[in-house]
């Protein structure tokens, strides 16, 4: 197609050589069988089938149980995963603040402790890869170790797939991103 003023060439700040990975780890206040936990495990299979269906949604990392809150991370059994692969930061964004998962995320401290250190961080992957368990442990410690870079970074301090300049993303407050 040959660009014209009204038809200029539109062009992705991603590749599609590299899918966006992104893992978040929350510290459970209560055993996930109690009482106080019951409507978050209540929402996980609609939330997950809600991701999955999603644009731009490529993969997510589960068990036997269907999630992953039975997967080990950090060596803590407090501690509870959430790990998937999507197209962009576009795409994560448009799933993580909007629906049944803007809901979940505004009662997150019913369920969840506060911590102060980074608990999310994203990163690129080559296209078809699905990152482990140790490969998001480490890109989170690196993310606590330097802050956000194009290794290890967050919603708020995003980067290309091939790096360059960080790009900052207007995240609400009310729902929290770490870092």
């Amino acid at each position: 197609m040959i660009p014209t003023p009204d038809r200029p060439i539109v062009r992705s700040m991603t590749s599609t050589a590299y899918e966006l990975a992104q893992v978040n780890i929350a510290r459970l206040k209560a055993p996930l069988d109690s009482p106080q936990l019951k409507d978050f495990v209540a929402a996980l299979d609609p939330v997950n089938a809600v991701a999955d269906g999603s644009d731009g949604f490529v993969w997510r990392l589960q068990s036997d149980s269907g999630n992953a809150t039975d997967v080990p991370v950090f060596n803590d059994e407090w501690l509870v995963i959430n790990m998937s692969v999507w197209r962009d930061t576009n795409a994560l964004t448009a799933f993580m603040y909007q629906g049944q998962h803007r809901e979940l995320l505004a009662r997150r401290r019913e369920w969840f402790e506060r911590v102060q250190e980074a608990m999310v961080v994203l990163w690129w992957v080559p296209a078809g890869h699905r990152p482990t368990v140790a490969e998001a442990e480490s890109r989170l410690l690196h993310l606590r170790a330097n802050g956000p870079t194009p290794y290890a970074f967050t919603l708020r301090t995003s980067f290309p797939a091939q790096g360059a300049e960080p790009v900052s993303f207007a995240v609400p407050e009310d729902l929290g991103c770490s870092v």
